[in-house]
């Protein structure tokens, strides 16, 4: 037997060794799977880089941040330029429609969709804030909402319009992530206070939204008004990137997505002040959106005939309401029981949406004073119902918000959608008239559930117009646990 020298043998590549020839093929290979996961690569940089904490953001449990009124500004200035996503295109619809070549009450689904969005990124988005950290889930919302806002610059098509209006609104959430943790981390004595701040700077970005839009409308293309919304999300974004502390988890113990999902439901049912206080909140959301979709109608068409800057600038109008927030909470909502201080909102936009209805035809006299009573009432009745509703949930209190906030927005797509139809068909005073028709059945839940009443329906606990034992309720200590899965239930108590 005749042993083979494989060494003489030729090989697959003349004069190039065994060993050179694998090593050659390894390092290919590896070249072309760097390449491949390159573009991953790159994404996963993005989000380490965007959920990546400063120092001086860091969590100490030691030595926690204190909730101080920059933080109070910080997070109403960005609740302020994210809620204005939705109010963008109120000044301009007949411009939009003009545009779209589309009817009225065909781009009014534009503000529709944009609630529906909302609403959805209610259900779904916002429980997030009960299991996640809130810094990265806020700068993660910020990012995607800029980013797809970018269709709504460019895109030529009504259809994809709304489409994009849709997704950008779901994720357009950012204030209501932030309202519940202001509610947690103020301190007792100055909770209604902050509270009004940060809803100040929401309302305060509904005006700057109408009047920037209608102001940029006049003199360029209403492109450009997207445009410069976007610029405003991507500032943001920054700044709350620098100096938005890193909170932890308000439920470090971990809960199930789905069945948060599905208890929120659960939550109508076990609290009749959340029933009670959605229902009040739905009714004025309602009205308050009928008011500013029909508003552009009725000013761009005869008797009035306005430009969009003049249809913008009513927007000012609410700002003397939302200055007065501060003191709104000082001397109508912390020292009475929340529900009377709803009666005293509900009766200012009550007078002020009749008033409006059936002079406005008339005189401008009459929409003036319609929106600053909507907008004086629609901030006295949040504030008021979010302390109505502060301590059910200590640990759940997205969950609550979510709760309250569906019934919110599920009003305002009642309000724009239906008085967009009934202004189509009957004009002004047919749309207002619902206003005012809702604004009376506010006066009827108010009147079933008195302030101290634990029950569904009645008056026990007394009639007291200041607060009593509801009081502590409403500004006991607060809970906030701090995340670590060994933590015992004493480190777990309640911060003082």
């Amino acid at each position: 037997m005749v042993e083979r020298n494989t060494r003489d043998e030729p090989q697959a590549w003349p004069n190039a060794p065994r060993e050179k020839v694998v090593e050659s093929v390894e390092a290919a290979y590896d070249d072309h799977k760097s390449e491949v996961v390159k573009p991953g690569s790159k994404w996963q940089r993005f989000i380490d880089v965007l959920t990546w904490t400063p120092p001086w953001c860091r969590w100490d449990p030691e030595k926690p941040p204190k909730f101080s009124v920059w933080h109070n500004v910080l997070f109403a200035f960005a609740g302020a330029f994210t809620v204005g996503n939705l109010y963008y295109n109120h000044p301009i619809l007949n411009i939009l429609a003009r545009d779209f070549n589309v009817h009225y009450v065909t781009v009014s689904r534009i503000p529709t969709l944009m609630q529906a969005g909302y609403a959805t990124g209610l259900l779904f988005v916002c429980p997030l804030g009960d299991l996640l950290k809130r810094r990265p889930l806020t700068l993660v919302l910020i990012a995607f909402t800029a980013t797809m806002w970018i269709g709504l610059c460019v895109t030529p098509s009504f259809t994809a319009f709304c489409a994009i209006s849709y997704i950008c609104a779901v994720t357009t959430v950012i204030p209501q992530v932030m309202l519940p943790l202001v509610s947690e981390l103020a301190p007792p004595n100055r909770r209604a206070l902050a509270l009004s701040i940060t809803t100040s700077g929401n309302l305060l970005g509904i005006v700057i939204a109408r009047l920037l839009s209608g102001v940029v409308t006049q003199f360029t293309s209403w492109r450009n008004v997207y445009w410069v919304a976007l610029a405003l999300q991507y500032l943001i974004l920054i700044t709350l990137w620098l100096f938005m502390p890193d909170y932890p988890s308000s439920n470090p113990q971990g809960l199930n997505y789905f069945k948060m999902i599905g208890g929120i439901i659960f939550l109508y049912k076990k609290h009749a002040v959340l029933v009670q206080a959605g229902l009040i909140s739905f009714c004025i959301s309602a009205a308050f959106t009928n008011y500013w979709t029909t508003l552009t109608f009725l000013l761009a068409d005869s008797p009035y005939n306005y430009s969009p800057v003049v249809i913008g600038l009513f927007a000012l109008i609410g700002v003397a309401g939302i200055v007065m927030g501060p003191l709104y909470a000082k001397y109508l909502i912390q020292p009475f029981a929340p529900l009377f201080s709803c009666l005293m909102g509900c009766a200012a936009n009550l007078i002020g949406i009749t008033v409006g209805t059936y002079t406005g035809k008339l005189s401008v006299a009459g929409p003036i004073i319609q929106a600053f009573t909507l907008d004086m009432g629609l901030q006295i009745t949040q504030v008021a119902n979010r302390a109505a509703i502060h301590a059910i949930e200590p640990n759940g209190r997205n969950r609550v918000n979510t709760a309250f906030m569906l019934c919110t927005f599920t009003g305002q797509l009642t309000g724009t959608s239906a008085g967009a139809k009934l202004y189509e068909r009957g004009g002004w005073i047919a749309s207002g008239s619902l206003s005012v028709a809702l604004l009376g059945l506010t006066f009827v839940i108010c009147a079933l559930r008195g302030p101290y009443e634990e029950g569904w329906i009645g008056w026990h606990g007394g009639w007291d117009v200041r607060k009593k034992n509801l009081a502590e309720a409403t500004s006991g200590p607060i809970p906030i646990a701090v995340e670590a899965s060994s933590t015992t239930d004493e480190e777990k108590g309640p911060r003082r």
